[in-house]
């Protein structure tokens, strides 16, 4: 079984650590690879590697940044078939569904590409004063620690280092130890695309390793998506340490249908929404609200949560299992726990894949007549268990929302009165709102909303990373 290389300085190192971790096929239970705990010296020189190549990285051009960028969009499509099949084999996912990430992850790099020529060109204003003139020019920082989730790998890495490299700045990517395959591959694709060496490097491992990049002195800022108790930590050591923090962290997200709705359309969407992905996405639907009239959805969410499971590759797979048996296992603690908090109308424990498997898999679960007050309504649970509550208005729902859990991050709305929508979209206190949506995705050219214990820093993901990877300077000038 290989052992992953790092990625430093442009090319592709054997780390020198004794301690390795199994990546594991989640839908076999098997393993694929081992991935090092980077020693400490490996992270210093990646990020020794970032900082020598900001030096002249950031003198270059916008066109010469775009055209690397261009090259990698153009090599990611060429391998949409290789980087989709890595995706489907280390994280579980069906291959539609990983398709549909490089192709989120394209976009992303084509916002980054316009991102260069238009939000970072700087602003000036002539005669301020009589014969003075002033500017705001932004200057990229310098090396930056990129930290990304096991749940989108390849997503994760494009809400970040695209933007990087069309800013001037550079990256140490350190992806998570459960699904870090596919970064190697991004990393081969960057070194094909030119881009010079040092711009972006990866090095492998567990917390302690990302712990160690974000404390490295020379490290700017951190970027991250994943948990809430992870990202709370290395926002407060970023802010001890006096860097910049983009904390993209936790959910709990609530799906609210009205009773004026299309109740099939609603419950299509919910489905897709609790359950793509084996419920392991930040934006992932989790509290199905159903206000008084519309319980009709919860009997058609039930009838269509009878997903087939299996192997991501196989074309009549709807879902696939948990990216790792540790998911697995709070899955089926929550599940449990449930049994104590509400009423089980779907058991995803009796739902067995099409073939037999050895891998970590889970069906949709709904649980019916939950306590707001209960975990299964109040924690995540990131797995494919849904909770149904019930309000007896609008404006009980959008409290339940905004005070039941300590996120914010997503929430949505099925009704057909636009009334009724613009009022949950004003009163609603999350940084993503859908109407009439199961998952309110924000494109590549927005960035991605994020409230109370869901985001942590000033700015966040995608295009608002230009006020992370970059500075503004004001010049005054006068000529006598």
């Amino acid at each position: 079984m290989s052992l992953l290389p790092n990625f430093i300085a442009g090319q592709f190192v054997e780390s020198k650590s004794s301690e390795r971790i199994p990546v594991k096929n989640p839908a076999f239970d098997t393993d694929i690879a081992y991935v090092p705990v980077s020693t400490e010296e490996e992270v210093a020189k990646a990020v020794e590697a970032g900082v020598a190549a900001f030096e002249k990285f950031r003198k270059t051009t916008p066109s010469e940044r775009v055209a690397y960028l261009l090259k990698i969009r153009e090599l990611m499509n060429r391998d949409t078939e290789l980087l989709s099949r890595i995706l489907v084999d280390n994280h579980g996912r069906t291959y539609a569904e990983a398709v549909g990430e490089v192709k989120r992850s394209l976009e992303n790099v084509e916002a980054a590409a316009a991102l260069a020529y238009t939000l970072a060109k700087g602003e000036k204003m002539v005669n301020i004063s009589p014969d003075i003139d002033q500017e705001l020019i932004r200057e990229p920082l310098g090396c930056f620690a990129v930290i990304t989730p096991f749940n989108i790998p390849l997503h994760a890495w494009s809400s970040y280092v695209p933007y990087a490299i069309a800013l001037g700045a550079t990256v140490v990517l350190k992806p998570s130890e459960v699904t870090p395959v596919v970064a190697n591959e991004v990393a081969r694709i960057v070194k094909e695309a030119g881009v010079p060496a040092g711009v972006m490097s990866v090095v492998h491992g567990d917390g302690r390793v990302a712990e160690k990049l974000a404390r490295h002195p020379d490290i700017q800022g951190v970027g991250f998506i994943g948990s809430t108790k992870t990202g709370k930590f290395l926002y407060e050591l970023a802010a001890k340490e006096g860097k910049r923090a983009s904390i993209n962290a936790g959910a709990k997200n609530h799906l609210v249908v009205m009773p004026d709705t299309d109740f099939v359309k609603a419950a299509d969407a919910a489905v897709s929404s609790f359950f793509g992905m084996s419920g392991q996405r930040c934006l992932a639907g989790s509290n199905l609200v159903v206000v008084k009239g519309g319980e009709k959805v919860v009997d058609l969410v039930r009838d269509k949560s009878m997903l087939r499971l299996g192997y991501g590759m196989d074309k009549e797979t709807e879902m696939g299992p948990m990216a790792s048996r540790a998911g697995l296992e709070r899955v089926w603690k929550y599940i449990e726990l449930g049994e104590e908090f509400g009423r089980l109308l779907v058991d995803g424990r009796k739902n067995k894949p099409l073939k037999p498997l050895n891998g970590y898999f889970v069906g949709p679960t709904v649980f019916t007549d939950v306590s707001p007050s209960s975990p299964l309504a109040k924690e995540e649970i990131f797995g494919p268990v849904v909770s149904v509550l019930y309000a007896e208005s609008l404006d009980e729902a959008i409290d339940l929302i905004n005070r039941n859990t300590p996120y914010g991050n997503a929430a949505s709305i099925f009704t057909s009165n636009p009334n009724t929508a613009r009022r949950f979209v004003l009163d609603v206190n999350v940084g993503n709102v859908g109407v009439n949506i199961g998952v309110p995705q924000p494109m590549a050219y927005f960035p991605l909303g994020g409230r109370k214990q869901s985001f942590f820093g000033t700015a966040h993901s995608r295009v608002d990373t230009i006020r992370f990877f970059t500075d503004h300077k004001i010049v005054t000038t006068r000529w006598w």
